[in-house]
């Protein structure tokens, strides 16, 4: 069954609704300039409550960072209760390799062969645990560090599939097109923020998350 990653997460009411409705991850954004930006104590009480809410059956915690040192990584992590680390900036495959069991890296190349060059620096870093993504792809933008609601290449996707054992989707998906995506190329899972939110960045709409997930499940039938 596909994976599905609620990210940009930024109260712990809307935390619980995403957990309760389906949801396998929660990303939670430590990217400043971000409009989903949490700051780790409120991410802390965040996680918290949902560990003490569901127990075992609370989701995994993501942090997305873009271009923080190893340290400051290693920080959040421990301080939040982080089960994973999204880097999706600059960072290099030996700055993931710093961050071993804990971070995966997000990309947005720009074609098929900067996808199988990148891939190739990161194969050492891809994390063992099957329960999570080896990379993340997003949507190639020159400018911006995803969350630009763009869609990624449906052959970039392809060539990145085919060259990691756990390719999550990210770029422009939302409930009306999940499901297409999943069906046509089969990734381990799927990131969505903006396409399940109604008003304010990081406020999750229940009805908008509810129909993604069904999309998603549908598709997998």
């Amino acid at each position: 069954m596909t994976r599905i990653k609620i990210c940009g997460i930024r109260t712990a009411e809307n935390a619980l609704m995403v957990a309760r409705v389906g949801a396998d991850m929660i990303g939670l954004n430590f990217y400043a300039k971000s409009p989903r930006y949490i700051d780790p104590a409120a991410a802390r009480e965040i996680v918290s409550s949902l560990r003490r809410e569901l127990g075992e059956d609370a989701p995994a915690i993501v942090g997305v960072f873009v271009n923080s040192s190893v340290g400051e990584v290693r920080a959040i992590a421990a301080e939040v209760g982080l089960d994973y680390a999204q880097l999706n900036g600059d960072e290099l495959a030996e700055f993931v390799g710093a961050l071993p069991g804990l971070a995966f890296k997000a990309i947005r190349p720009v074609d098929e062969n900067a996808a199988r060059a990148e891939l190739a620096a990161l194969e050492s870093t891809f994390l063992a645990s099957a329960d999570a993504p080896s990379v993340l792809l997003d949507a190639f933008n020159p400018k911006l560090y995803g969350g630009t609601g763009e869609t990624a290449s449906a052959s970039v996707a392809e060539a990145v599939k085919a060259a990691v054992p756990r390719m999550m989707l990210a770029g422009g998906l939302n409930p009306e097109n999940v499901a297409e995506r999943v069906r046509k190329l089969k990734p381990w899972g799927v990131d969505v923020a903006s396409g399940v939110e109604a008003g304010a960045p990081g406020i999750k709409d229940e009805a908008n998350v509810r129909e993604f997930i069904r999309a998603v499940q549908a598709a997998d039938a």
